[in-house]
Order: structure tokens, then C-alpha cells, then sequence
């Protein structure tokens, strides 16, 4: 399911995402690396695509050849669940 990583809303797959094209919920750009298949914070230049062009704003539009919209499954659209996070991290360290 593509998702907009701004709002988590589903986002139609009719068609390959252009340069200009923005999330119908929240008008951001789609064309963005952090909808990106590629994004990787930590990687180097935020990407894992070893030719890509290095991007300053990951949140807005550019023009990289190899964008591909991520692919993100239902439980991971929307805002991670940091209740649930928080309550594993305190079991790791309980006696």
C-alpha cells in the first residue's frame, strides 16, 4: 500500500508519481524521497540508491531518476505506536 509519509493516508497506485504530483489529504509533495522506496536515514546522503544524486530537502519534490514510491504495509502507515515502543524498551531493563 502507498502511503504520503506526511498524513498516512493511502495514496491511489493508477499510475507512476511526477515531479509535481501532492497527497490529495495534505498537499505534500509525492515526489519526495521520504516516499521513497530508497530512503534511508542511515545510509549515506539519506539514500540507499549508490548513484543518486545527493538531495538537501527530503520532504519536498526533485528531480532523482530513481524514485519508486515505497511500498509500506497497513501497520506501518501512520504514526508509530511509541506507547507500545516505550513499554519494550522499559522491559529490557526490568530484574
Amino acid at each position: 500500500m502507498r502511503t504520503c509519509f506526511q498524513c498516512g493516508q493511502e495514496v491511489p497506485a493508477e499510475r507512476k508519481v511526477l515531479r509535481d504530483d501532492e497527497c490529495t489529504h495534505c498537499s505534500s509533495d509525492l515526489h519526495a524521497c521520504r516516499n521513497c522506496r530508497f530512503h534511508d536515514p542511515a545510509s549515506s546522503n539519506q539514500c540507499s540508491e549508490p548513484q543518486a544524486d545527493w538531495v538537501a530537502d527530503k520532504e519536498r519534490a526533485n528531480f532523482c531518476e530513481f524514485f519508486d514510491f515505497a511500498e509500506r504495509s497497513a501497520s506501518r502507515a501512520g504514526a508509530p505506536d511509541s506507547a507500545s515502543a516505550r513499554d519494550r524498551f522499559r522491559k529490557l531493563f526490568r530484574d
